[in-house]
């Protein structure tokens, strides 16, 4: 299965283009889903049709599905949700309140990792085309591998064991006391299942012959400003972009006074997007005079974007990390482009490097050749953060 994520500022026209590669997979005879996992749904308004949480088809070989959170909770944290639903009324909440609270805080993120999941196993579609949320969520989204596998080594497995335990003993005392019974197995274990799937897509997220990002932005200085962080961003988590797609430029037969100032600026903010992308492919999408909505609408934007191109190819092979040998020495090389080092805080800890950029953190599993060294020494050069390791007797 490939796998293409469309992410960017929100309001940049991503679920359009979504939308179109999908018309145009299907047109070459994929199998394709369009996704979105955006908690605020505009895919079946593209597409002017009514969509659910299940695939619905479109056109022949090509369905479209909006993520509903409150399904894929009660499928896949059923127990969970019915745990935490009644600890909830038995500290006073009324039913609908508990049921509405249950559903925890970056969960949508959760599932739609879940989700993606499922249909990579199930390899029923040949592509998988995500139209995400906006690029801070959609960050966060990617983000959750390394988070969530950093938590459940230091502290949730260790917890599991103790509580697996002690449940037995302690639960004639906490019950009439608490009005509530601790969680049993089927509770504790559901965190742990959905941990096992994610840290399973990880692998498929960071294969770029499998996983593209592309980058939908907009010749505007702001949201050039937050697509190059995310480009940086995702190179951290290790998941390749392949393509920039520029959006709603002003075409040059607008020839209306008003709207010259506005293509000047575009003309140098068009230029920046491929100055600083270099050396990311950057297609360009005009102003249509008309919504993008519907299918004929989509059917215009599919040729201006791909013409005779086949939009499952890999457009650009991004390497976001390696490791370089020199005789006894090691240097580990990560993509980080239009980042400054004095922006990255490096603290190695057991075989983990921590990087954190901004609010971004990773925390990256050394391989055992990196493992026993320290960090040396770190620069930044060709948008490179390149970490020098030795052997800690030395430095």
């Amino acid at each position: 299965m490939r796998l293409i994520l469309m992410t960017g500022k929100g309001g940049v026209g991503k679920t359009s283009v979504a939308a179109a590669t999908g018309l145009r997979c299907a047109e070459l005879g994929y199998k394709t889903l369009v996704l979105s996992t955006d908690p605020a749904h505009s895919l079946a308004d593209s597409f002017d049709m009514e969509l659910g949480h299940e695939p619905c088809p479109v056109r022949p070989n090509l369905w479209g599905a909006e993520l509903d959170a409150l399904m894929e909770l009660e499928g896949n944290w059923g127990a969970v949700k019915r745990y935490i639903t009644q600890v909830l009324q038995a500290r006073g909440l009324d039913a609908v309140q508990a049921e509405e609270l249950a559903i925890l805080p970056g969960m949508d993120e959760i599932f739609g990792l879940v989700r993606m999941k499922r249909h990579y196993d199930e390899n029923v579609f040949d592509v998988l085309i995500i139209d995400s949320a906006p690029t801070g969520t959609a960050l966060r989204l990617l983000s959750l591998p390394e988070v969530s596998g950093w938590y459940m080594r230091r502290f949730y497995k260790p917890l599991q064991k103790v509580s697996v335990a002690l449940r037995p003993l302690v639960e004639p005392f906490f019950k009439p006391i608490a009005g509530f019974s601790l969680p049993d197995r089927e509770v504790m274990e559901a965190p742990f299942e959905f941990y096992q799937q994610i840290e399973a897509l990880e692998k498929i997220l960071t294969d770029n012959t499998v996983t593209s990002v592309r980058l939908v932005t907009n010749p505007e200085k702001m949201v050039i400003k937050e697509s190059l962080r995310a480009h940086a961003y995702l190179s951290l988590y290790n998941v390749a972009t392949d393509l920039v797609v520029a959006n709603r430029i002003i075409p040059d037969q607008v020839t209306d006074p008003f709207f010259q100032r506005w293509k000047e600026n575009q003309q140098q903010y068009r230029q920046e997007i491929h100055d600083n992308f270099s050396p990311l492919p950057v297609k360009e999408v005009p102003l249509y005079s008309e919504e993008m909505c519907g299918l004929d609408a989509l059917e215009r934007l599919k040729e201006t974007l791909y013409g005779e191109e086949d939009p499952t190819q890999v457009y650009y092979k991004e390497i976001t990390i390696r490791i370089v040998q020199d005789k006894n020495q090691y240097t580990l090389e990560l993509y980080l482009p239009g980042v400054a080092k004095d922006d990255i805080q490096l603290h190695k800890t057991g075989d983990e490097l921590n990087i954190r950029i901004g609010n971004h953190r990773r925390n990256l599993v050394l391989p055992q050749a990196l493992a026993a060294l320290q960090p040396s020494g770190a620069k930044m050069e060709d948008d490179y953060l390149k970490i020098r390791f030795a052997d800690a007797t030395r430095v």
